[in-house]
């Protein structure tokens, strides 16, 4: 069994004494994991680091197996995120939502075109910690609907008002209005503009920080329980430090 593939790497991990154990989000075959071999020599070692961007060819004897990856690097975006923590905090955040989310060897090519986006988000110059939350809110969003668990933000599930949407239901996680939300406001999660309509880039940090918060109650309830696996600490880190901003 073999396969050829681009992919971007989520996180590469010690396996054995001198391999690497990577795992890829590639765009013709999904979610991938193999080993590397001497993964852990210098050369290896920087080729893969979180975000960067292979090319690999990926074998086994059998398709179920571990499989062993070979690699030549594309793009590394970390040389314009050095010395930027908020920008590494956010690439780490990214990776570890998607690493934790999306099954393993399903091809998502949406998703991967989404990451790529992202992850092309986080090397402009004029970026801030707001845009890139944004950005990790809306890409939630993606693999909600990916996984089958899509809200529905077109219109208030009350009314059926397509303006002034201000809250999500927990329960039906279709969108609210504010006037029929407004009694119930304390159950409701928010839904920030940036999520339903205007640009990306007009997200503050508090607009990020409750949207945030709804995918992440949809992610947990939905995914991360069923797994066991629990929120990535990479995504908590990243959101304390979003709000430590938001306060200042």
């Amino acid at each position: 069994m073999e396969w050829q593939d681009e992919g971007i790497v989520l996180s590469a991990s010690r396996f054995g004494e001198h391999d690497a154990l990577l795992e890829l989000m590639t765009r013709s075959h999904g979610r991938a994991r193999g080993y590397v071999k001497a993964g852990m020599s210098r050369k290896n070692k920087a080729n893969l680091q979180v975000g960067n961007r292979l090319s690999v060819n990926w074998r086994a004897r059998i398709e179920t197996n571990l499989g062993r990856f070979t690699h030549e690097l594309i793009h590394s975006p970390l040389g314009l995120m050095m010395g930027d923590g908020n920008r590494i905090s956010a690439l780490s955040a990214i990776t570890a939502v998607v690493a934790s989310t999306m099954p393993e060897r399903e091809s998502h090519e949406g998703l991967f075109d989404r990451l790529e986006a992202v992850v092309g988000l986080l090397q402009e110059h004029d970026g801030d910690i707001a845009l890139w939350a944004g950005a990790l809110a809306k890409l939630e969003l993606a693999i909600l609907k990916e996984l089958g668990y899509g809200l529905d933000l077109s219109a208030c599930a009350g009314t059926g008002a397509t303006e002034n949407l201000k809250y999500v239901s927990p329960k039906t996680g279709r969108a609210v209005s504010e006037e029929a939300g407004g009694p119930y406001k304390g159950k409701l999660l928010p839904l920030p503009p940036f999520m339903t309509e205007g640009e990306l880039s007009g997200a503050s940090k508090h607009h990020a920080l409750d949207g945030l918060r709804t995918t992440g109650y949809f992610l947990e309830r939905n995914v991360w329980v069923v797994s066991g696996k629990g929120m990535p600490p990479a995504r908590d880190r990243f959101i304390s430090t979003l709000a430590r901003a938001a306060q200042s």
